[in-house]
């Protein structure tokens, strides 16, 4: 049986349409299931979206809290898929943040003291790129803190989690996961282009030959920190459409929100 021959009668529909077209055109040697699978994802894409501004427009409205943690190793996509999620949303009430090295001052403060102080307003939401997690792997794993300063956090981590969320806030972790070789296809993508390559730091440059060094502290993170009121969300990130695409149906199936 050929490929053809499995398309339904939906498919066809679908194909027919300016959007079809488009992805059917697009390529010099027509593939008609690649094309299909484009539609579909734009398609799917769009009706996540609309829901997301839903989602928002009830957080106004009932002045809620939301805050999304992305987790993930170096080029695991946490940033682009926050910038997928929030695309369409209004930027007046919501905040990403990608928090720099602490500054000296923050050094000597409450390790949660800086996350603390971005957490959202009634009405808001916050998206993290990296959170209070950088204690959990990359401060350890580079040398970045103590081993006490990290007994420390993963102490306090839980019982920190949990008064959010009894504060009322919705707290959602995800972990988006890479595979080592997926990794170092992303370092060398974006170390060739003249237009990514200031986005590799020192940090980046070592995570291949610290590959097990973070799988370690991984686990040990996911063992102690994945609770009944803060779960984990592991999210395959190999395909970064796919993981666009589960994120933003996990929020969605997560907060309560109501359409007006």
């Amino acid at each position: 049986m050929s490929k053809s021959s499995t398309l339904t009668d939906q498919d066809l529909e679908l194909l027919n349409t300016p959007l079809g077209l488009k992805y059917l055109l697009a390529r010099k040697k027509t593939d008609v299931h690649h094309a299909l699978k484009l539609v579909k994802h734009e398609l799917n894409m769009r009706e996540l979206h609309e829901q997301m501004i839903h989602l928002q427009q009830w957080v106004i409205r009932d002045r809620q809290r939301v805050v999304v943690l992305f987790e993930g190793r170096d080029a695991a996509g946490k940033g682009g898929t926050i910038r997928s999620v929030t695309a369409h949303i209004n930027p007046r009430h919501y905040e990403s943040y990608a928090l720099p090295k602490p500054t000296e001052d923050e050094k000597g403060q409450w390790y949660f003291q800086r996350y603390v102080n971005c957490l959202p307003n009634p009405g808001e939401m916050v998206f993290f790129d990296r959170s209070w997690y950088n204690r959990a792997m990359v401060e350890p794993v580079n040398g970045f803190c103590t081993q006490g300063e990290y007994e420390q956090f993963m102490e306090q981590v839980n019982d920190f989690e949990k008064m959010l969320v009894s504060s009322g806030i919705y707290l959602i972790k995800f972990y988006l996961s890479v595979s080592r070789d997926e990794q170092a296809r992303r370092f060398e993508t974006v170390q060739k282009s003249p237009l990514k390559r200031w986005q590799l730091s020192e940090v980046d440059s070592k995570a291949q030959k610290l590959w097990n060094q973070y799988s370690r502290y991984k686990n040990l993170m996911m063992e102690k920190t994945d609770t009944e009121h803060a779960p984990w969300v592991v999210i395959d990130a190999n395909d970064n459409t796919r993981a666009h695409e589960e994120a933003m149906q996990v929020i969605l199936d997560t907060i309560p929100y109501e359409v007006e």
